[in-house]
């Protein structure tokens, strides 16, 4: 059988949700999953990026990740989104994108794709789950199916116990402050499984 195909779609200013892609990416690539990695385009000014040196470096150091478009969404079995909170929700670059997949909804090409998402605040109640709440709101007009990890393996407690999606308390210097990477891994594999059950019910 062909591989699961799966996009991970991110927005990170400060690194953390770069992250946190990164250890997605990890963990469907070992599951065997064929897997695109991107970052939403940008909203900021660069003159404002070049002024503040951590989304300086951030942005140095994902300059090779390619911008995500309509069609890796239209590509994927599943989809796994992690963006940072901003005021309980997602951030506008990552809004921007979801409001950019109109063709695809109206042509019925987001129905049934396996989505779920991950989140990060600078803290604990930073609005974290009202982010990852945010997205699947929006899958759900897609017609999509939600992955969400629950309480399905212990490392969802030792994450701070969201069952939304993981979700981490990062520091002013883009630092991830939790226990999260096992966590991560299991929603992306969990993610896949769904996708896999999915697949073989179709």
């Amino acid at each position: 059988m062909n591989k699961v195909k799966l996009a991970i779609i991110y927005y990170s200013a400060n690194g953390a949700n770069y992250k946190m892609a990164k250890w997605a990416e990890e963990a469907a690539k070992e599951a065997g999953a064929e897997v695109r990695l991107a970052k939403v385009p940008e909203l900021i000014p660069q003159e404002l990026i070049d002024n503040n040196p951590k989304m300086k470096e951030v942005a140095e150091l994902t300059k090779d990740v390619p911008i995500a478009t309509s069609d890796d969404l239209e590509w994927a079995d599943a989809m796994i989104f992690s963006a940072g909170a901003r005021f309980g929700n997602v951030p506008s670059q990552m809004k921007n994108f979801f409001d950019m997949q109109g063709g695809l909804w109206a042509e019925g090409k987001l129905a049934n794709k396996v989505v779920s998402g991950m989140s990060s605040a600078q803290n604990p109640n930073g609005g974290q789950e009202g982010a990852v709440k945010a997205m699947y709101s929006t899958f759900m007009h897609w017609g999509a199916i939600v992955a969400a990890p629950g309480y399905t393996d212990g490392s969802a407690f030792a994450a701070g116990g969201n069952p939304y999606g993981t979700s981490t308390t990062v520091s002013a210097e883009g630092e991830i402050l939790d226990d999260i990477e096992a966590a991560v891994k299991h929603q992306a594999r969990r993610t896949l499984q769904v996708a896999e059950w999915i697949r073989k019910g179709q």
